[in-house]
């Protein structure tokens, strides 16, 4: 009963086989770039953005978004090498179990429940946000002296009921919709151009500033800040890090696409390319509208619930604004979708290998879907991006993010030694720099989270292991099959070492 006990890739593979727990093969390399695309463009553009150059980084913030997309690519190769080599649903959850073990298993598979359904219901909120924008309307009522986000739980049931039809149709539905946003992107670089003002990005790097204390508190610091002895302060250096921390946030999702691989008709060779391409051109995107949207307005006035919207009617251009606020409303709902789709995919992993209770992971008979965790995700997201503010949710996300890359990173180099005989269908050029700077640039920007993240995050964390302790580690279908002698020596479904 070993919580280091692991599944050998072969067994893993063997069980996306399984009757009843099957799912469909639908997706190839565009619909990944496509789910890619649409996952990584959302409520991080469209308001993070702005936030983060008024609060942290001022005009830098383009080099924030530099940073954080150079530890994304990073971690980028260390998800495209196992994905590659262990096409199964589960993403880093299923790529732990091969190499650190069951119990490293369930650790990051419950921070992969955290983090994608903290991000669908951040971006929901964002989405409500921009639809009352866009329709000069309120979408928050107050339900018994409590604001309830209506528009969050609206547009969260009906992306249920999408990603619950089945993957192709969603594909379909994600391909009109990133049309859609990449033009409004676009337009928002093209059209902001003609606004840009240089005196606007004086300075590019402003001066660290103290926080006043009476602004802040220990829970609100960086943890570099409590650890190094560090006065609080915005901007300079510092800010830009910082600021990395959050809009490293923009850029959740490519490693959703890892979750889709046993939905993926070639995975060796679809995979990395989804996600190289996917974040290929989101980072051009944000670099170049971060600088524009800076340079139309100063800094200080980009603390706005919708930024770019807000800072394009400053400069006159209302149609403009008009146009990005409708774009960010059909823009965000391919994130939302994504992320339902990716935490589905995740429990279902856990659920199949008998961590969760098995009925979970039963797939519908016509759509192919993991339904009922469809279902059961879509409930959540809606009550949280309903009653829950946005703020208190978002560096939840980035904290979850960044651990299962930290993760992901070291397993790599693991299942290297441990399997050096694996076929796989991209290998990291480098690996021993590549996966320990990844390690390193992930585990730098979480600590640059504050205090306040860190210890929610070590509560749910806690809730977890609890959780495995009573139930998984009992009734793991890997557990059972090494306690019960195989008939036959080519019967053995599992793999001990790392005990």
């Amino acid at each position: 009963m070993s919580i280091w006990r692991t599944k050998s890739i072969e067994q893993s593979i063997r069980d996306t086989d399984e009757p009843g727990h099957r799912l469909r093969k639908d997706l190839n390399a565009f619909d990944l770039m496509i789910f890619g695309v649409g996952v990584i463009i959302g409520a991080g553009i469209f308001v993070v953005t702005g936030n983060q150059a008024a609060e942290n980084a001022g005009p830098s913030v383009v080099l924030a978004f530099l940073i954080a997309g150079l530890v994304c690519a990073l971690a980028g190769m260390c998800y495209a090498e196992f994905a590659s080599t262990v096409p199964v649903a589960g993403s880093a959850y299923t790529f732990s179990y091969a190499s650190l073990g069951e119990l490293p298993a369930w650790i990051i598979g419950w921070d992969l429940v955290l983090e994608f359904t903290l991000a669908a219901s951040v971006v929901a909120s964002g989405w409500s946000d921009y639809a009352a924008h866009f329709l000069g309307v309120p979408l928050t009522l107050e339900i018994s002296g409590w604001p309830v986000n209506v528009g969050a739980i609206l547009v969260t049931g009906v992306l249920g009921v999408i990603a619950t039809v089945g993957t192709k149709a969603s594909g379909r539905f994600s391909t009109v919709v990133v049309a859609v946003k990449v033009s409004i992107v676009v337009l928002i670089v093209v059209v902001g151009a003609f606004y840009v003002r240089a005196s606007n990005w004086q300075p590019f790097l402003p001066e660290a500033t103290p926080v006043p204390q009476s602004e802040t508190s220990v829970w609100q610091a960086p943890l570099t800040q409590l650890v190094l002895g560090l006065e609080p302060s915005q901007f300079g250096v510092w800010g830009v890090i910082a600021a990395a921390s959050v809009v490293f946030f923009s850029y959740l999702g490519f490693d959703v696409l890892a979750t889709t691989a046993e939905e993926t008709k070639k995975p060796r060779r679809d995979v990395p390319l989804g996600i190289f391409g996917s974040l290929l051109i989101v980072t051009i995107l944000y670099m170049a509208v971060s600088a524009v949207v800076t340079g139309m307005r100063p800094y200080p006035e980009l603390d706005d619930d919708a930024p770019l919207a807000a800072a394009f009617e400053a400069v006159g251009a209302s149609w403009a604004g008009t146009a990005i606020a409708l774009g960010a409303v059909i823009g965000m709902t391919t994130v939302i979708l994504v992320l339902i789709m990716g935490q589905s995919r995740v429990v279902f992993a856990m659920s199949r290998d008998g961590l969760l209770p098995r009925g979970l992971s039963a797939t519908h008979p016509r759509f192919g879907t993991p339904y009922r965790l469809t279902v059961i995700t879509t409930v959540v997201v809606a009550l949280l991006s309903g009653f829950v503010p946005i703020a208190t949710l978002a560096e939840m996300v980035n904290i979850g993010t960044l651990f299962a890359f930290v993760v992901v990173a070291v397993g790599v180099l693991l299942l290297r030694v441990k399997r050096p005989d694996l076929s796989r269908g991209f290998r990291i050029p480098g690996v021993w720099v590549v996966a320990p700077l990844a390690t390193a640039a992930c585990l730098w920007l979480m600590v640059n989270l504050n205090l306040e993240t860190w210890a929610r995050f070590l509560g749910w964390m806690a809730v977890g292991i609890a959780i495995y302790v009573l139930y998984g580690r009992r009734h793991s279908r890997l557990g059972t099959q090494l306690s019960t002698p195989s008939p036959a020596p080519d019967e053995g479904s599992g793999d001990a070492s790392g005990t």
